[in-house]
């Protein structure tokens, strides 16, 4: 075959396409079967998107999660202790150790090995044992619980429980006897998956705490009003 200086193949005219030629006419499209409806491809393609993000998302086994240092506990020992001139030294050491050491132990338990979202994801599709933030909460409480502290008590909050975008999240805190959630300390394992996250209630800007008694009454109260 030759080509004419106008761009002609012998005998076959070049036909134009969107992005350039084409000596022969284009065939007519096939159908290779027949296609997901709508719903489902959505379905498929979140499926394959979540799947591809837990793959991207893994972190290091629970086992090889870094351990608090001297300085980290005493850091939080002083803390508690200075919350009220009542509460025992030794107490406050005792916690704050615990409060460090245990949500490790517990990582391993939950077999912890991505972030805590999808962690979340995997224990509610029962992949893994357990791991919800209040299942971390309840088991450090029951922990610290077993101390027998005189000078400290354990109170508990809710976060986004009022949210329609965000996830609700509880916690536990530690105050003097007496005192309000929000004089306290948050104890948080579940943020950083089993690494300890702690601050002063009123300073945590990731969280909106409420006092859990609190956030009871209120679904309690819309319950009631249906």
């Amino acid at each position: 075959m030759q080509r004419d200086h106008g761009g002609v193949i012998a005998g076959t005219a070049r036909l134009a396409i969107p992005g350039g030629f084409a000596d022969t006419p284009p065939r007519p499209k096939q159908r290779s079967g027949p296609t997901l409806p709508l719903p489902r491809q959505l379905t498929t393609i979140l499926f394959l998107s979540v799947t591809l993000f837990v793959a991207a998302c893994a972190t290091q086994r629970p086992e090889d999660l870094p351990r608090p240092t001297e300085a980290d506990i005493a850091a939080l020992a002083d803390e508690i202790h200075a919350l009220d001139p009542g509460i025992d030294a030794g107490e406050a050491a005792r916690a704050a150790a615990i409060a460090y050491e245990y949500p490790l132990r517990l990582a391993v338990e939950y077999q912890v090995e991505d972030p805590p979202i999808i962690h979340n994801i995997k224990v509610n599709q029962g992949l893994k044992p357990r791991g919800l933030c209040y299942q971390w909460a309840d088991d450090l409480q029951a922990r610290l619980a077993q101390e027998g502290f005189e000078t400290l008590e354990l109170q508990r909050a809710i976060a986004n429980s009022q949210s329609a975008i965000r996830i609700e999240h509880s916690t536990v805190v530690v105050t003097a006897p007496g005192d309000s959630m929000y004089e306290g300390i948050v104890l948080d394992p579940w943020r950083n998956g089993g690494q300890l996250f702690w601050g002063a209630v009123t300073e945590d800007d990731a969280y909106p705490w409420l006092p859990r008694q609190d956030v009871f009454a209120r679904k309690r109260a819309l319950l009631a009003a249906r």
